[in-house]
C-alpha cells in the first residue's frame, strides 16, 4: 500500500492507496498539479493518468474515499454529499475507480474553493 499527500489550499491530508491497477497508475504519476472542480462535497480535475473502468467501480462512495473516473480521466475526492446523493452519503454521477482512503476528517475539505490549486504528491518521509 502506497500513501500519498494531497494539498488543496491551506489543507493537506495523507491517503493510503488501495492496490488497484488504476491506483499504482495514479502513484506512477505523481507529483500531479490540478485546479479544483467543486461539485456538492466533492472536488475533482483531469488528471494525466489513461485507466479503463474497474471491476468494482461504483458510484456510491464513502467520505474520505478517492476516484478516478475513466470517461473524463479526472481524479475525485469525497467529503460529503453530491447533487446526485439521496442522503449524506456522497455519490458519484457514473462509477469511478476507488482509488484509496483519506486518513483523518475529510470534510476538513469543504474549505476548498473553486479553482483551488490541488496537488497530489508521495508522502514526504520525515
Amino acid at each position: 500500500m502506497n500513501r500519498i499527500t494531497i494539498v488543496a489550499g491551506n489543507i493537506s491530508m495523507e491517503v493510503d492507496l488501495n492496490d488497484s491497477p488504476t491506483a499504482r497508475k495514479l502513484f506512477d504519476a505523481l507529483p500531479i498539479e490540478g485546479n479544483a472542480n467543486i461539485w456538492g462535497d466533492e472536488v475533482y480535475f483531469e488528471i494525466p493518468v489513461l485507466a479503463e473502468q474497474e471491476a468494482g467501480s461504483r458510484a456510491d462512495v464513502r467520505v474520505g474515499e478517492l476516484g478516478y473516473w475513466p470517461v473524463g480521466r479526472a481524479f475525485y475526492f469525497f467529503f460529503g454529499p453530491t447533487p446526485a446523493s439521496t442522503d449524506q452519503q456522497p455519490r458519484a454521477a457514473s462509477p469511478v475507480n476507488i482509488l484509496g482512503q483519506v486518513m483523518g476528517d475529510a470534510t476538513q475539505f469543504r474549505g476548498v474553493q473553486q479553482g483551488t490549486k490541488v496537488t497530489i504528491q508521495h508522502k514526504e518521509m520525515v
